[in-house]
């Protein structure tokens, strides 16, 4: 869990794939981003989350005025997220707009949904980034903050991530190129809450995207 930006206010970070940003209700004892961070710097405020196979840039507070003030900020929609995702298919335009209606927890399965009845707006911009056989990289700008966002927006318009079990659609090849969601926080932008001053933080791909990506680009 390599330390990208840290003051006296907060902590950026970049998380690995496969570790939970809080604790899990089921089994409380799995490590967690919070649980590492309060033992090395004392009690920490958790800003957003990351799910557990998504890798990349995560802010954590080391104050709670600086948890509120970062709160209110990504309420305001003053904090801007880029990802980055490897995807089924290659989309027909090189940028586009997903803005589907998605409706938190709407299945069996727990996952986001499209509702176009009861589902909240919600809006994803696209740009592929280097087409693949079959495959292609995505940058993701999510205007909204929703759940499984771009998991369930991508899955809606039959271009699920790379090695995401559960939105996958069921016709799709079952690829090994990675072994979990394929799916980065590449960077965030926002204004430090007491210093006043743009930030921004990429985070470095993690050694299992640099090698699909680099698999794919030779096959």
């Amino acid at each position: 869990m390599k330390i990208l930006f840290q003051d006296e206010s907060l902590i950026v970070i970049n998380k690995p794939a496969g570790l939970l940003t809080i604790r899990d209700g089921y089994n409380p004892d799995l490590p967690t981003v919070k649980r590492m961070l309060d033992l090395k710097f004392g009690r920490c405020w958790i800003v957003h989350r990351l799910d557990k196979e998504t890798s990349g840039v995560l802010i954590v507070a080391k104050k709670e005025k600086v948890h509120r003030a970062l709160n209110l900020a990504f309420e305001n929609k003053q904090i801007h997220k880029i990802y980055h995702a490897i995807i089924f298919g290659i989309p027909a335009e090189k940028d586009f707009l997903i803005d589907s209606p998605l409706r938190i927890n709407g299945d069996r399965r727990h996952r986001t949904v499209v509702d176009n009845e009861q589902g909240k707006l919600a809006k994803t911009k696209c740009h592929v980034l280097q087409e693949f056989e079959n495959l292609c990289l995505l940058e993701l700008l999510p205007e909204t903050g929703y759940t499984h966002q771009i998991r369930a927006h991508l899955s809606s318009m039959g271009h699920p991530i790379l090695g995401d079990k559960l939105y996958r659609n069921p016709s799709l090849p079952l690829l090994d190129f990675i072994q979990r969601t394929a799916l980065h926080a590449f960077s965030i932008s926002f204004e430090h809450p007491v210093l006043n001053s743009p930030v921004t933080i990429t985070a470095p791909y993690p050694e299992d995207l640099i090698e699909t990506i680099n698999l794919l680009s030779n096959n």
